[in-house]
Formats: C-alpha cells, sequence, structure tokens
C-alpha cells in the first residue's frame, strides 16, 4: 500500500513538472519568426514618445519581465528588445503608471486594450483606429491566461 502511495506521488509530480514545463516551452516553440531589427527601428523613428522597459520593477520578476527601447508613432507601439516568454501576452495602454498586478487590476477596466503580443525579442503592435496615444500615459504588457504584470514603460 505505501509502495503504490509513493508511487502516486512521483506520478502526479512528474506530470505537474511536465505541465509547468509545457506552459513555460509552448510560446516558445509555437512563437513566429522574430520581427526584423532593421524594421522595428525604422518604424521606431517616426516615435511620438519613446520610454523603456525595465527589468527591476516591483512586479516584474525572474519569469515575468521586460527591457528594452519601447516607441510609439500615431498608429504603431514598438519594442526593441526582450520579454520573458509566457502564453497570452497583451499590450495595454493606461492613464497612469503601475508596476505590479494589484496597481493594475485597480485600472484595467479603464485600460485600452491595444493588441496581442506573439514575439518575445521585440514586437510591433498596430494601434486600432481612434486610439489617440496621448489621452495615455503608459504602456503595459500583460499576461491575460494568468493574470501576470510582465512590464510597464512611462512614455509621458
Amino acid at each position: 500500500m505505501l509502495r503504490w502511495i509513493f508511487l502516486s506521488g512521483t506520478h502526479l509530480a512528474m506530470l505537474g513538472i511536465g505541465f509547468a514545463l509545457g506552459v513555460f516551452f509552448l510560446p516558445i516553440l509555437t512563437a513566429p519568426p522574430s520581427l526584423d531589427k532593421g524594421m522595428l527601428t525604422q518604424t521606431a523613428q517616426s516615435a511620438l514618445y519613446k520610454s523603456e522597459f525595465k527589468r527591476d520593477l516591483k512586479g516584474s520578476d525572474f519569469l515575468h519581465w521586460g527591457e528594452g527601447r519601447v516607441s510609439l508613432t500615431k498608429t504603431k507601439i514598438v519594442h526593441e528588445g526582450k520579454l520573458a516568454p509566457g502564453p497570452d501576452y497583451k499590450v495595454y495602454l493606461t492613464k497612469e503608471f503601475v508596476e505590479d498586478e494589484a496597481q493594475f487590476l485597480k485600472i484595467k477596466s479603464e485600460a485600452k486594450r491595444i493588441g496581442d503580443v506573439k514575439t518575445f525579442d521585440g514586437f510591433l503592435v498596430t494601434i486600432p483606429e481612434g486610439i489617440n496615444i496621448a489621452d495615455y500615459s503608459t504602456v503595459i504588457v500583460w499576461c491575460e491566461a494568468f493574470g501576470e504584470f510582465i512590464t510597464a514603460a512611462k512614455y509621458k
């Protein structure tokens, strides 16, 4: 009997580890090819606003972080840098700077969801028509599936 309990426990533990590794590696394995760095740089040259994603924000940790330059043109948000890989990343614009999950959840209903992030070494997201970036001050990357704060950058 003790042997069956031990075997069940070890098998369940391995199943849990396998699931966790799948959640981590699946976005990496299914990510589309990286965007051309030259194209990102060229698009960023017409930016109205520029800022930085920093790794040392209160809500960032070794699994949830972003770093690099973020630029906003009238129609695009350009990120030149790296994000921790993960599933279901979304870009939001907010009127105030936040740096962790609790702060973002308080204002999420007022935040404007801009688009999806599918690549982790730079992204380009088109701003939907009718959204004026001057009405906002901060770009946030959020993991919708797990409710995790990834990074933020205040641009004005």
